[in-house]
């Protein structure tokens, strides 16, 4: 049987065994691992929904558009919609990504080795996800502090455990402090507010949002630079052509996903391939089994940043769930590694520097790397 810790380093050869839907002992559930199975069962909340007690993260934050379907789904999604539209994205991140990705790149140009995830994919994630819900006036690390404690919390719940006093202490600072910023004229909150969700509901979309924008956007980042050096010939094929920097980031989230499964929880009898699914049971959607399914991606353990049809991976994953802030975490995503490749120059990684690691949310614990200083 495939343990929990092996799927954790390396999932891949267990999702193409049991490619398109197979059961996982590990997991005590079935698991998704086919492109086309990935999308119909995330096209189909009636059927495999998130609206379930057992959902992890309703449990920390409360009711979300992240654990709720139907009306009330979209009822909490709605008023964030045009906000993190791609046109409404580019207006209001655009300069203020460009500014804290020089900021966090000027200063570490002179030390000459850092490790990237701790200085610049970290830190940028965080100062956006507080710009973006009016907590600039929270200091960077005391928003850090909260997400991990929260995230930590819906780990634990994940696993079975209770929620944390940590967790809920953070829940509790952040809804004072969320809260508190409702009335700020340019924050997505206070839009949200205006749109008429009520403050508890604001505060839980707020953490779903900081949960989000700060893991799978810190990890999309480190995954693509950990490609990129540990491949040289995809690296100097990028360095000679920069406008191919946008498709390596999106192979790269083919590859390896930041956020590698979603859950669902069949809603009825229902068959996938040769699973047959009961009532109740546990369905994880592996969006990096889907990734390297070879029906769509030719050869599909290869990194190669020229990939054609590279954007149709499910990296932000499908149907109404879709990631709200996939346009903002490709933005900071191009920024981040457009100044570190050109602004760091005979870049590498460290040979001690350890590869991506994780069940549910997937990347590097470090990207240390050294370059020259003038």
């Amino acid at each position: 049987m495939t343990t929990v810790d092996e799927l954790s380093h390396d999932p891949h050869d267990f999702l193409a065994r049991v490619r398109p839907a197979g059961w996982s002992a590990a997991l005590n559930g079935w698991v998704v691992s086919g492109r086309e199975l990935a999308m119909r069962v995330m096209r189909d909340p009636d059927t495999f929904t998130v609206d379930d007690p057992r959902f992890s993260t309703a449990q920390v934050v409360g009711p979300s558009m992240l654990s709720l379907d139907g009306e009330p789904h979209a009822a909490h999604r709605a008023p964030f919609e045009h906000p993190f539209s791609l046109a409404q994205t580019r207006a209001r991140f655009t300069d203020f990504v460009a500014e804290e990705t020089d900021r966090l790149v000027s200063a570490i140009a002179p030390l000459g080795a850092t490790d990237l995830r701790r200085t610049v994919a970290g830190p940028l994630s965080v100062a956006v996800v507080a710009y973006s819900l009016g907590l600039e006036r929270t200091d960077a690390v005391t928003v850090l502090d909260w997400y991990q404690d929260i995230s930590s919390s819906v780990s634990g719940v994940a696993a079975g455990h209770a929620v944390t006093a940590e967790g809920a202490a953070a829940f509790t600072k952040l809804h004072r402090h969320v809260a508190g910023s409702i009335d700020h004229a340019d924050s997505l909150i206070a839009e949200a507010a205006r749109a008429g969700l009520g403050t508890d509901e604001v505060v839980a979309n707020a953490a779903v949002l900081m949960f989000g924008g700060i893991e799978t956007t810190e990890a999309m980042i480190t995954n693509c630079l950990w490609h990129l050096l540990t491949i040289p010939d995809q690296l100097a094929i990028v360095l000679a052509d920069l406008s191919l920097i946008p498709n390596a980031i999106e192979e790269s989230l083919r590859l390896e996903p930041a956020a590698a499964v979603v859950d669902r929880y069949a809603t009825r009898d229902v068959s996938l391939a040769d699973a047959e699914i009961k009532r109740g049971d546990f369905v994880v959607v592996s969006l990096a089994g889907a990734n390297r399914d070879p029906a769509v991606f030719p050869d599909p353990d290869r990194y190669d940043v020229r990939r054609a049809n590279a954007r149709r991976h499910l990296a932000f994953a499908s149907g109404p769930h879709i990631c709200l802030g996939m346009h903002l975490a490709r933005l900071e995503a191009v920024s981040a590694i457009t100044a570190v490749l050109t602004r760091l120059p005979g870049l590498r990684l460290e040979p001690t520097s350890p590869p991506p690691y994780g069940l549910v949310f997937r990347k590097p614990s470090a990207v240390d790397v050294s370059w020259k200083v003038a």
